[in-house]
């Protein structure tokens, strides 16, 4: 028991000063649970209201992607960087340090290989395994308009029930395959569907033209996917353009860890979606970091 003895009178009480509730920072977010919020405020940076997540989840389907080969030697310098991991759980178990501190966006879909039909998907984690994993969320692919589209929807609903009663937030990403149409029409239609159906973040790709009318008919944070490598002044210019007509952030893997030098590439693609820095500037950010960090591996030898 506390000892009472020279125990200080309360007396700050405050009546006069209301008492402080804050909205919270991010779109569509203001209802969900502080568990689910909390998740949430570590995958965004609630200064910007933004996130810079770095996607090295494709051995899932595709096995040993260009620059994944050795995720011990390539991914994890670069985990300090991100203000998220989006990984698998085999990954994140037997390679990421667990000590890095990162949130985590756990890959919870998979099935077919490149060799398949790839929206044949099902959930392939357990939501205690995700607990267990202590995930900021749960990534899950939603295949509008493929042949198992309203599996893969189910995929999504299901998950969402199952982070609801956790309170782990999901995040629906719309795969464009083959065979869809990539335009602003289909975006506005697949993003849509994954928010009505509980979805609290999406990740989709970026268009040219009225990728604003994506993010703003959809009620929830967008993210957008880095696609394929394109050279960095390019990945830089998507990246800005990305934020600048709405997306609360990008979700990149290939565009850093196959870029020529992913420490600068990650940190500049930082500079963009946080600072606000414009393309142009951020690739000459890019270049400054990239041969000092070559100088550097010169100096000492390696």
């Amino acid at each position: 028991m506390a000892d009472l003895e020279n125990n200080r009178e309360t007396k700050e009480f405050y009546p006069k000063i209301p008492a402080r509730h804050e909205a919270f920072f991010l779109k569509g977010s203001g209802a969900l649970g502080w568990g689910m919020q909390d998740r949430l405020a570590r995958i965004f940076r609630p200064q910007s209201g933004r996130t810079v997540m770095l996607a090295i989840d494709h051995g899932y389907f595709q096995g040993p992607t260009s620059g994944l080969e050795r995720v011990d030697v390539t991914i994890v310098p670069l985990v300090p960087y991100a203000d998220a991991l989006m990984v698998t759980r085999g990954i994140l178990r037997t390679t990421i340090p667990s000590a890095s501190g990162k949130p985590v966006v756990l890959r919870a879909s998979g099935g077919p290989s490149v060799l398949k039909e790839l929206s044949n998907e099902h959930i392939a984690v357990d939501i205690e395994d995700a607990v267990r994993l202590n995930v900021s969320a749960m990534a899950v692919q939603v295949f509008i308009g493929g042949e198992f589209e309203t599996q893969s929807v189910h995929n999504l609903t299901r998950l969402v029930d199952a982070g609801n009663r956790y309170g782990i937030p999901v995040l629906g990403v719309t795969a464009v395959g083959r065979s869809m149409t990539r335009d602003a029409k289909y975006l506005r239609l697949a993003c849509r569907i994954c928010a009505e159906l509980g979805a609290h973040v999406v990740k989709t790709y970026y268009v040219p033209e009225d990728f604003e009318t994506v993010t703003a008919c959809c009620p929830v944070p967008v993210v957008m996917a880095g696609g394929k490598k394109i050279p960095e002044p390019e990945a830089l210019k998507l990246a800005w353009s990305a934020v600048n007509e709405g997306a609360a952030g990008v979700d990149m893997g290939r565009n850093i860890f196959q870029s020529e030098s992913p420490l600068a590439m990650i940190e500049a693609v930082r500079k963009v979606v946080h600072d606000g820095m414009r393309p142009d500037h951020a690739y000459d950010f890019y270049q400054t970091q990239k041969h000092e960090r070559q100088e550097a591996l010169v100096h000492s030898g390696t």
